[in-house]
């Protein structure tokens, strides 16, 4: 019989990580390739980290990412947000430590488009009154 897998996907931005997770030792592959590679900034791994720390089962899961779109600190905080949804998959009862945190919720935070008749989102083209 299979190892049971556990899928969610995190969004941030316009980044989009598609998460699958099941029990093991606590690999990471995100586009074939080792954490250590993908986000060698400590930061973003502690972010990639961070549902696993709170809910105390870090090292106990193999995840195995697909991430496209954004920047890298985006993609981080997609593949966050991926692994929350997934452990919720896995367990129910880690829902209130995760929400405390703000891990389940989707950051809704984008680049606001650019408007007609102005230089970008909100600026303007200079005034001159004369």
């Amino acid at each position: 019989m299979p190892e049971k897998r556990y899928y969610a996907t995190g969004k941030r931005k316009t980044a989009v990580a598609r998460v699958w997770i099941k029990q093991g030792a606590g690999e990471f592959i995100i586009n074939g390739r080792k954490i250590e590679s993908y986000f060698p900034v400590e930061e973003l791994k502690l972010m990639v980290n961070k549902p696993f720390v709170l809910t105390g089962t870090i090292g106990k899961f193999d995840v195995v990412a697909s991430i496209y779109g954004g920047g890298i600190p985006a993609q981080a905080w997609a593949l966050g947000h991926g692994i929350a949804k997934a452990l919720l998959e896995f367990n129910a009862n880690l829902r209130a430590i995760l929400k405390k945190q703000g891990l389940i919720t989707r950051d809704p935070r984008a680049k606001e488009r650019k408007k007609y008749g102005k230089k970008g989102a909100r600026a303007s083209f200079q005034f001159s009154k004369r």
